[in-house]
């Protein structure tokens, strides 16, 4: 992947309360006029959003709901994760080399390939693959017993990261005495993370780039990027000048998402999380409509 994926502009859970929110969404008038109204309609309903766009070569906030506000994102904090195994490897540090085994206690269910394979160990660069690609949680919870969370949590202190943190491993049942979530996150924070990912500034330019090859690989574009056209198994160089690099987490009435999508006008990094009644299937189906609306915003900006 290019050094950065910036290109200049050719001159070109819980039932929540219905319709709160703490601050009134803005949004560029010109060409987010339809997010802005699905997910207006969504917030009155009682969907609880945070959102956050950006363009990555002028910084200017395209579009925004409550985006300082730090809330459940399922599986987004393994971003940070990731960008301390990249760090290690391309600051030569030993312990981003070598294999790695699973345990029972890195068991987990849900997302990932590796808990179907029969390949006991892999090498550590190998397992944040699988993570970027498929988001695996066995993985995930083998590099972090390796890592440790504390170096995860210094990592994003370190990043300026003040509302978004990998709380925990991936459990399939959350004790009293657990992390309420495995993540949470800002939109804003999450939004401006992938900005300087693509600007090649988180860490250094090669330690940024092995998180954006990483990401590139993942196979999910059922939300805000199910607006984009791509192929969800193969999308790692440009097509029709588009080149996306997301993440996503689902959870029990959650639904999130950060990623950048550089096209041939402009390139956005964007951040939506979506907090909703899950107890019926057209609840959540609005909410990936609603998503996929603010994609379409995302789109034409960049298209």
């Amino acid at each position: 992947m290019k050094q950065t994926m910036r290109k200049d502009r050719r001159r070109a859970q819980p039932e929540l309360p219905s319709g709160r929110r703490s601050s009134a969404p803005s949004h560029d008038t010109d060409t987010f006029k339809r997010g802005f109204v699905s997910l207006t309609k969504l917030a009155l309903s009682g969907v609880q959003i945070t959102a956050s766009a950006l363009d990555v070569t002028t910084e200017k906030v395209l579009f925004s709901i409550d985006d300082h506000l730090s809330v459940p994102t399922a599986s987004l904090g393994k971003v940070i994760l990731l960008i301390e195994v990249a760090a290690r490897l391309t600051q030569r540090d030993g312990s981003a080399h070598g294999l790695l085994d699973r345990t029972v206690a890195d068991s987990a269910a849900g997302t990932g390939l590796w808990q179907h394979l029969q390949i006991p160990t892999m090498p550590v660069a190998d397992l944040a693959v699988l993570v970027g690609q498929s988001s695996d949680n066995l993985a995930t919870n083998v590099l972090l017993r390796h890592i440790g969370l504390d170096a995860v949590r210094a990592r994003g202190e370190a990043l300026g990261l003040n509302r978004t943190f990998l709380l925990d491993k991936v459990r399939d049942h959350r004790g009293p005495d657990d992390a309420p979530h495995l993540s949470v996150g800002s939109a804003r924070e999450l939004s401006t993370l992938f900005r300087d990912l693509a600007e090649g500034s988180v860490v250094d330019v090669a330690t940024s780039q092995q998180v954006l090859a990483w990401l590139g690989l993942s196979a999910d574009l059922s939300m805000v990027a199910s607006a984009f056209g791509l192929d969800p198994l193969s999308h790692v160089h440009s097509d029709h000048g588009l080149l996306l690099v997301n993440k996503t987490g689902s959870g029990p009435g959650i639904r999130s998402e950060v990623g950048i999508l550089r096209g041939p006008r402009a390139s956005v990094s964007y951040a939506v999380t979506m907090r909703f009644n899950d107890e019926e299937l057209t609840s959540r189906l609005a909410v990936l409509d609603g998503m996929r609306t603010l994609g379409t915003d995302i789109l034409e900006y960049v298209y």
